[in-house]
């Protein structure tokens, strides 16, 4: 196989080193997608579908491997780290189109690691240290947690990917745990695995559950637990032999998260009364550790859901941060949020301003809303995604590289489509926050486009394809 030529970067530094194996592309891949949803919304979807957990969860995965082949081809064909921009600027050529869609991951990475401090504020600490806490106080914790992870993402980048390593193995195995722990719960008599096939006991509890909306309305939230394998493009060009191994890698990542959210979506509702497994105080999760022969206490799994959120949400925070330094570089959001610190090399003006706009929707959403705002800007994302890789089918490249069945995309373009028509038809006031960050991405443009009188006529991916590594001057 022929390698991809070089891209030529606009600071005129050397390529990325390409040092990632298959089997540390593997692990970043499932360090992406096992993150903080499985922890925060298994009752959430259970109180939409009832006992079927596990079917929104089989659904998502299915949208998420659709839209993975044509992640999959674009990434082997233009193996730079632009991602999703990248690809959207290079099938329609239109600047404003590729930043709106840019800055909708950015936003989607705050609006995900907004949804975890929550997730670490309203159930994880205090069942940690057993507190009992008012709403002010969980906003508190919710934004102090975010400080901390902005501390570390200042600190720097490596410190950070050492840190991710180790909370990737430990929310893995926490999710293993909660499978081992609840199947021997099972074969010791508790429970009844019937109940992870019906909706009975959401009919009883006076639910009224109807399967094909509950279900839509389901995978609209179990997505949020299969999203970041996007995120994975921006290592591609880190990867030893990327035709090979992205592909193997990213569906694999899939395949394995995807497995233990299905299995866990049958084990709640299965070991769980349904009143138990939709109680708003704690999360399932929780309450499977402390049933049967294999039980722990609660408050070992407690640390590990922190520890978890934490991981997902610095993952998300790094991303947004350098995103938005990387579009500050070429000008098309103010300059000044391509500041980097001296001494810790970071972006630390785009940090504040990421940081600032999670805390603003920590403080103003709950779970369930700010997940929502996650998946709404991620399926705008994904449709124009699918989209490009059929329209991009136009401009061959001189290497080998992975070719999806035209069908998959097709199909996953119109499945997110669908699946965002009907959030919106059923509950437009869910994807208000979703409309703001966006109309503030405009605002953004528009005051740029004015300020430099339109001399950007053309979105340059080139200047966010390095983001990870911000080598600028502070006086730029």
């Amino acid at each position: 196989m022929s390698t991809a030529p070089a891209t030529a970067v606009p600071t005129g530094d050397p390529p990325l080193k390409r040092a990632i194996s298959r089997n540390m592309l593997l692990l970043f891949v499932v360090g992406d997608v096992v993150g903080g949803g499985i922890y925060t919304l298994v009752g959430t979807i259970g109180a939409e579908v009832g006992g079927v957990v596990w079917l929104p969860f089989a659904c998502a995965l299915a949208l998420a491997v659709l839209t993975a082949t044509a992640y999959a081809e674009l990434v082997t064909k233009y193996p730079q780290a632009a991602g999703a921009a990248l690809y959207v600027n290079k099938a329609f050529r239109k600047p404003f189109f590729t930043f709106m869609v840019a800055f909708a991951v950015m936003c989607s990475g705050i609006a995900s690691a907004s949804t975890l401090s929550r997730g670490v504020a309203e159930t994880y600490l205090p069942q940690l240290f057993n507190w009992t806490l008012g709403e002010g106080a969980t906003i508190g914790i919710a934004l102090g947690f975010l400080l901390v992870v902005a501390a570390v993402n200042f600190r720097g980048i490596s410190e950070s990917v050492r840190i991710n390593v180790v909370l990737t193995i430990i929310e893995v195995l926490g999710l293993v745990l909660i499978v081992v722990i609840g199947t021997a719960a099972l074969l010791d008599g508790i429970g009844d695995v019937g109940n992870a096939f019906s909706t009975a006991e959401a009919k009883e509890a006076g639910h009224d559950v109807s399967l094909i909306p509950a279900v839509l309305a389901g995978t609209a939230l179990a997505f949020y637990a299969l999203i970041g394998f996007e995120d994975s493009v921006n290592v591609a060009e880190e990867a030893k032999d990327p035709g090979r191994d992205y592909p193997r890698a990213l569906f694999g990542g899939l395949l394995i998260a995807g497995t233990l959210y299905v299995v866990i979506g049958i084990i709640a509702p299965a070991v769980l009364s349904y009143t138990d497994l939709i109680d708003e105080s704690t999360t399932p999760l929780l309450s499977i550790v402390e049933l049967g022969p294999l039980s722990i206490d609660v408050r070992i799994f407690a640390a590990i859901g922190v520890l978890a959120l934490i991981n997902g949400a610095l993952i998300n925070m790094i991303m947004a941060s350098r995103l938005t330094y990387g579009m500050a570089r070429q000008r098309i959001v103010p300059a000044f949020f391509g500041r980097v610190h001296r001494t810790r090399r970071t972006p630390w003006a785009a940090i504040l301003f990421t940081t600032g706009l999670a805390l603003i929707l920590t403080a103003t959403g709950d779970i369930s809303d700010l997940a929502t705002t996650t998946t709404t800007l991620l399926l705008v994302v994904f449709i124009t995604v699918n989209i490009s890789v059929l329209v991009l089918r136009s401009d061959p490249v001189d290497h080998d590289h992975f070719v999806a069945p035209t069908l998959l995309p097709a199909i996953g373009a119109v499945a997110a489509l669908a699946l965002l028509v009907h959030r919106v038809a059923n509950d437009p006031e869910q994807i208000v926050r979703a409309l703001l960050l966006l109309g503030l991405g405009l605002i953004f443009w528009l005051a740029n486009y004015v300020a430099t009188r339109g001399q950007h006529d053309e979105f340059d991916t080139g200047m966010i394809e390095k983001i990870e590594n911000p080598d600028i001057d502070e006086t730029r």
